[in-house]
């Protein structure tokens, strides 16, 4: 009787397939979404991932001292790690200050009950 071995995956190594991941990169604008899927290698960051999606040069007004993004919402930053299955969402710039907002708002309601 033969004594055959089963041979399991080594765990180090790596396929080429599992070294990418496949990233979304999202911007939406008033009027439409931009969309971009790219691939990555493993290691990439969010500055490879907008790099590759070919962000900068669909929106030449956001350079990478700007730009304000977030993986599924959370904020972070150009050097973050990107992972398989991210979806990455540029944030446009906000057009008034939020706490500004609110304080006219109160200036405004102030000036109708007077």
């Amino acid at each position: 009787m033969e004594n055959h071995k089963s041979v399991q995956p080594d765990p180090t190594h790596t396929s080429p397939e599992k070294a990418l991941s496949h990233v979304e990169v999202i911007y939406a604008e008033p009027s439409r979404i931009w969309r971009s899927q790219t691939q990555l290698p493993a290691g990439a960051t969010v500055a490879d991932a907008l790099s590759a999606a070919g962000f900068f040069q669909a929106f030449p007004q956001f350079s990478p001292s700007i730009v304000q993004v977030g993986i599924y919402g959370r904020k972070c930053t150009l050097d973050t790690q990107v992972h398989n299955s991210d979806r990455l969402e540029v944030y446009r710039p906000l057009i008034f200050e939020p706490m500004e907002s609110r304080r006219r708002r109160a200036r405004h309601k102030q000036r109708q009950k007077v």
